[in-house]
């Protein structure tokens, strides 16, 4: 077996257990409102060596002005809320995804996952602005992922497929959801956000093991793998799978 790497969205229990009992998380906070470097650094010094930061990229950059998500804004910013508009090559969204590199740098990470919502569609006009953000943001020595939603997984694939292997940019999805990346992708990151439901989440899905035992085979195709469960029972969700991975070690040994 490869290397799987097991965490959460966010934390779900007290810091010291996810440290203590899985491998990595996704900080959340990055995606509504950085916290200060100062706070992110505590934490990594809390960390044991080893463990694994991900940030989520600041709202700003991918979503533009959204009057929902805004409210959990708390800092007054340099720029005007309409001049942010998704992957745009313009001082505002740049100021904030250097915003975002500064808490990345502080939890002493390269890893970044910039995530569209649903109504950022597969049209040619939204693959050129991806295709310029990532050409022109200077993120070259970084590890980035971008997971879309919306029809980017069915009638958009090819364009998703045609955008990310000219960028080499590699997509992240929720692989229990057949939302598999390109095949030239050898590293994955995996996004679980539950099973069944109306949409494209169900947060309050509890993954069964026989989900769990479809999660390992499906994995261990990559060389490397993050799985990172984000819905309400992602930590007790996470611990199980890692179990199962330490089984299936032992057996294999």
């Amino acid at each position: 077996m490869q290397e799987v790497i097991v965490g959460t969205c966010g934390f779900q229990k007290a810091r010291k257990r996810h440290f203590e009992e899985l491998d990595a998380v996704e900080v959340q906070q990055t995606f509504y409102d950085p916290p200060p470097p100062e706070k992110l650094s505590s934490w990594r010094r809390e960390a044991p060596q080893g463990f694994i930061f991900t940030v989520k990229v600041w709202m700003l950059v991918t979503h533009g002005y959204n009057k929902r998500l805004w409210r959990r804004l708390k800092r007054k910013l340099p720029f005007e809320p309409e001049s942010f508009k998704p992957f745009e090559t313009s001082r505002p969204v740049l100021w904030a995804l250097e915003v975002t590199l500064e808490a990345a740098r502080a939890l002493e990470t390269r890893i970044l996952v910039f995530q569209t919502p649903p109504s950022f569609k597969a049209t040619q006009e939204n693959a050129r602005r991806v295709t310029e953000f990532f050409r022109n943001a200077g993120l070259d020595d970084w590890e980035v992922y971008w997971e879309p939603r919306g029809d980017w997984w069915s009638s958009g694939r090819k364009l998703l497929e045609e955008v990310a292997g000219s960028l080499g940019l590699r997509v992240a999805g929720d692989l229990l959801r057949g939302r598999e990346p390109p095949g030239w992708q050898d590293v994955a990151y995996i996004r679980l956000h539950g099973l069944g439901g109306r949409g494209e989440v169900n947060y309050r899905y509890k993954y069964t093991d026989s989900d769990l035992r479809m999660l390992l085979s499906k994995v261990t195709r990559f060389q490397r793998a993050y799985v990172m469960f984000n819905n309400v029972y992602a930590f007790e969700d996470a611990v199980r799978f890692k179990k199962m991975i330490r089984e299936a070690l032992s057996k294999a040994h």
